[in-house]
């Protein structure tokens, strides 16, 4: 090995024993990595800074966007309480969200698959009490499995089908891949929901300071207005739907009439509805069913127009023994109360005539300009930042449009995917899906930074011919090897080499030294091959061998030695049944 081999071999080993200490974030190692490259000169100046414009960057970080975007929509709290409104076990919800992800993943993009189905796993998750974490990683996953499927279902799968056209002369064709495919699809499937438990339940690194806070029920009022769904139905039709989350205290009709919300009460337009529960389950019920927060402000239209803050009542505030509608919050301070949550009782009156206590958690609302003011000289304490949405406008199934035509464009090769996506994140925000103010925060800054800085670093070994030195004595070592051994030890290497690699470039280093195996061997190349796309499609160790792995670190709150844990018996699980299913559905002679 020359110097240079080594040095690159030496930091990457160095940054992976790093990743797996923990101590310090994986962005901060692997700038550290960067730097490091950079110094002993295996990564020189000019080629620093490439990562940053990498199209692994790019699809990443827009997918994190429109990811968000499909999220805030509501589009997908719809699709679980109309369709899904039993599913109430982990183990139930995690089958149907692995499932989906690798079923589609076979026809569309991975990286969409997951994209799509990233929003009901937190939905899911907030459901069963149980963090993300739980759910994220087997979609990750399920997601390169599916990809296994087809032709067009992942990169690798696509390369080597080129290249065993120029070897043989007849390229691997769209259902060639689905024999074996399909069993490691369903196998892993099964591994995937039996043995999830082997995965740590993590909370988000970023977690807000709200998560710590015990906040009880919110209270607020809405407005039954024309097209609501809400129309017609009884207060027991209502929980019967799903919306069990959320209990209806009071109806008032016609201003004078106060009913009380027995099951068999019929609501009708018009009626203004006090309702308790938590802000996620208030926010469904307003969104879907087309109610009218009466704190909303009027004449406001986009959601750039208002912001919604929570914030605690001090003992020193004016608010303390008046009510809303006595102060005249909007009149005197552009602002309005929305919900209400009292830690040691339970609001009885209505929003507006509620006389407010020390301690109270409330939701008020008004413009950006607005709140700082009223904050102050009502003396109350805000909360962390979060997304409380009862009252802005959706935009309904926009974002889902927007990612379906990405996804289309991407299938039909009418655009790559770094500018489709990329194009998607940018109609979220031309759309006002996502607003201006939310869309950084809609990104990871860490996980983007380490691909950027890793992909330099890890390019140092193919630029230094560390990989070439690799598949040289891997072709020494297969050649007495017998075929079985071989076919294994080419699936092995494939899925050793592609955290380093991108997994296209896998296959083009990996393919060669398969179809070199076969011919010294005296065999037919195929099952080489296939071992070759197989290998490089399924990355289950780390968090940077494949973009939908990256994808959920942060969200899931993922350490990188996470991924060996779930990663590693299912690496071994594909390798058994792949190798044997190779054999049998590509005849080596």
């Amino acid at each position: 090995m020359t110097n240079e081999q080594i040095l690159s071999a030496s930091v990457i080993v160095l940054m992976m024993a790093a990743f797996l200490w923990g101590r310090f974030r994986y962005d901060l190692v692997a700038v550290g990595a960067l730097l490091a490259s950079i110094a002993v000169g295996i990564v020189p100046f000019d080629r620093a800074f490439n990562g940053f414009s990498d199209d692994i960057v790019i699809i990443v970080g827009s997918a994190l966007l429109v990811s968000a975007g499909v999220a805030r929509s509501g589009v997908m709290e719809y699709a679980i309480q109309r369709f899904l409104p039993g599913v109430k076990t982990v183990s139930a919800q995690l089958l149907i969200l692995v499932g989906v992800v690798t079923l589609l993943s076979a026809v569309i993009k991975n990286i969409g698959a997951l994209a799509i189905m990233m929003p009901i796993a937190f939905q899911f998750a907030r459901r069963s009490n149980v963090s993300p974490s739980r759910f994220l990683m087997p979609m990750a996953f399920g997601a390169l499995l599916g990809g296994l499927m087809t032709q067009v279902g992942t990169s690798p799968n696509v390369v080597v089908s080129r290249m065993r056209g120029e070897i043989t002369g007849e390229p691997f064709t769209m259902f060639d891949f689905t024999p074996v495919g399909a069993a490691l699809a369903l196998v892993g499937i099964l591994f995937l929901v039996l043995f999830h438990r082997l995965l740590p339940e993590r909370q988000r690194v970023s977690a807000d300071v709200h998560e710590a806070i015990d906040i009880k029920n919110y209270v607020t009022e809405a407005i039954i207005v024309e097209g609501s769904s809400l129309i017609g139905m009884t207060v027991g039709d209502l929980r019967a739907s799903g919306d069990e989350d959320v209990q209806i205290v009071s109806i008032a009709r016609d201003k004078t009439t106060s009913l009380t919300p027995l099951p068999d009460t019929v609501l009708q337009k018009g009626d203004r509805l006090t309702i308790e529960g938590e802000a996620e389950a208030l926010d469904r019920l307003v969104a879907h069913s087309s109610l009218s927060v009466t704190g909303e402000r009027r004449g406001a239209n986009t959601d750039e127009d208002f912001h919604s803050v929570e914030a605690v009542v001090s003992e020193s505030s004016p608010l303390i023994g008046r009510s809303a509608e006595a102060l005249t919050l909007f009149d005197r301070y552009n602002v309005n109360l929305i919900a209400l949550s009292r830690r040691n009782g339970r609001v009885t009156e209505s929003l507006g005539q509620a006389m407010l206590r020390s301690g109270d958690v409330v939701v008020i609302q008004g413009s950006p300009e607005s709140l700082p003011v009223a904050l102050r000289e009502l003396d109350l304490f805000p909360l962390a930042e979060r997304k409380i949405r009862l009252g802005s406008v959706r935009r309904g199934f926009v974002p889902v449009l927007i990612l379906v035509l990405a996804i289309g464009a991407t299938a039909f090769g009418v655009v790559p995917v770094p500018v489709a996506f990329f194009a998607a994140a940018a109609a979220m925000v031309a759309f006002r899906v996502i607003p201006l103010r939310e869309v950084y925060g809609s990104l990871d800054g860490p996980i983007l930074v380490m691909l950027a800085a890793l992909i330099p670093v890890s390019d140092s070994l193919r630029t230094t011919g560390a990989t070439d030195l690799i598949a040289a004595k891997l072709a020494e070592v297969g050649t007495v090897l017998p075929p079985y051994g071989a076919l294994a030890l080419i699936l092995v290497a494939a899925m050793a080499v592609t955290p380093f690699l991108n997994n296209a470039a896998t296959v083009l280093v990996m393919a060669p030294i398969a179809a070199g195996f076969a011919h010294d061997l005296g065999f037919r190349p195929d099952a080489f091959l296939m071992a070759v796309a197989i290998g490089a499609g399924c990355d289950f160790l780390t968090p940077i061998g494949h973009q939908c792995n990256t994808l959920v670190m942060g969200p899931g709150g993922y350490r990188f030695g996470d991924y060996a844990r779930l990663g590693a018996p299912l690496s071994l699980i594909v390798i058994l049944v792949a190798v044997p299913l190779l054999l049998i559905v590509w005849p080596l002679q």
